[in-house]
């Protein structure tokens, strides 16, 4: 190929990616560097230019969760300690203050996110917010403050929206966390329990879990990142060692910030 044409292709694939890229994929970056006051202030930003956009305030939420993750070692603890699961380990104390700030950028990006679908019913970007504030919310009732049954419901709902967007855009890859959490996390539970679940409405299939988080991990725009330590995790419950400590390396590479990452990888 001509060397004038190759770089033309080139420029043109930087640019475009530089275009794609907004605020909020530097604030998930910063996240999941545990930058989280960065975030913050990028996400303030991005609100202060696009008001109208439900994933301003919902990515904030994100941010002050996963802040409240990191301070009490929730993912290490939830995740990473012997068999232990979703549904699993003893109460913590969240800070008052982070949760007045979560449940007020909640409430904001649910009322966005609802005046967008009522214009426009498939709006993909809605979608993803009112998707993440459910995922949300379930996280905090269950990884926080420990109240299964409301938790369930909110995976349940999460996950019945995160079909609707796929239903219309099938390429919204960060939608099909919801669906690969629910499966994989619910899949662990001891086979009476699963049972309940799928009682109840919840989906426990662990190949269609760890098959929707494949499709995040390699193809999502904000949460391929989370999708691709919960699929460490899986290995690691699987006893594939080597394909944990791949997924692990790669996060450690892209996020050198983050102990969790470093501190998971050096126990391999």
């Amino acid at each position: 190929m001509n060397c004038a044409i190759l770089a033309a292709l080139l420029f043109t694939a930087v640019l475009s990616a530089a275009e794609h890229n907004t605020l909020v994929d530097d604030a998930y970056r910063q996240m999941y560097n545990l930058e989280f006051d960065s975030a913050h202030k990028t996400l303030a930003e991005w609100q202060k230019q696009h008001p109208e956009d439900p994933m301003g305030p919902a990515s904030d939420a994100a941010a002050w969760l996963y802040s409240e993750f990191a301070r009490m070692h929730v993912l290490e603890s939830e995740y990473f300690v012997g068999n232990t699961s979703f549904f699993h380990m003893k109460k913590v104390s969240p800070d008052p203050a982070v949760k007045q700030k979560f449940e007020a950028d909640l409430d904001q990006a649910k009322r966005l996110s609802d005046t967008a679908l009522t214009h426009s019913p498939r709006d993909p970007n809605a979608l993803l917010a009112a998707i993440l504030c459910s995922g949300l919310q379930s996280d905090y009732l269950a990884m926080i403050e420990k109240r299964y049954l409301a938790a369930l419901t909110e995976v349940k709902t999460s996950r019945a929206i995160a079909e609707e967007a796929l239903a219309a855009h099938p390429d919204l890859y960060d939608a099909y966390l919801a669906i690969g959490e629910e499966n994989y996390l619910l899949s662990q539970k001891s086979a009476p329990l699963r049972w309940v679940l799928r009682m109840s409405g919840a989906e426990t299939d662990k190949q269609e879990g760890i098959e929707k988080l494949r499709l995040t991990a390699e193809k999502g725009r904000y949460f391929a990142p989370y999708a691709k330590l919960l699929l460490a995790v899986a290995d690691l419950r699987d006893n594939h060692v080597a394909s944990a400590r791949q997924k692990l390396a790669w996060l450690v590479a892209a996020f050198p910030q983050n102990r969790l990452y470093r501190t998971e990888l050096a126990k391999l």
